[in-house]
């Protein structure tokens, strides 16, 4: 259950690919070794409507949300959060470069009892890593 939303507002993708940055992210979110692959979720949705500072137009932000399952060390949760925040500094480096741009990483722990899932990924994945090589 690591699910990475980016929620995002003004001219982003006039600099940013969005796609490549997700994808961008879902790598570096492996490659922490925290998550499984068939767990991984990466999307950004587009505010279409927001007022953001002193409502310049070129004023913008990238907010991610990672939500993630419990049973984590402190450590390690603090290790994930920074190389997701660096991977996504260097993605969205050139609006960080500008001073019309904010970015915000936080990590929420989903409590257990209150969390419903069913994934038919995970055997398809988790046999698909045992055959190669």
């Amino acid at each position: 259950m690591p699910h990475l939303t980016l929620q995002y507002a003004g001219p982003v993708e006039a600099t940013v690919d969005m796609t490549s940055a997700c994808r961008e992210l879902h790598a570096a979110m492996l490659a922490t070794g925290l998550f499984e692959l068939g767990a991984v979720r990466v999307r950004a949705l587009k505010a279409d409507h927001a007022a953001i500072g002193d409502l310049l137009p070129h004023n913008s932000f990238v907010d991610m949300i990672l939500r993630i399952g419990t049973g984590r060390s402190a450590e390690e949760k603090k290790a994930g959060g920074d190389a997701i925040f660096a991977a996504a500094g260097a993605i969205f480096a050139p609006l960080l470069a500008e001073p019309h741009f904010a970015l915000s990483l936080e990590i929420i722990e989903i409590d257990p009892a209150l969390s419903w899932k069913r994934n038919t990924m995970h055997p398809r994945l988790r046999n698909a890593e045992k055959d190669r090589p």
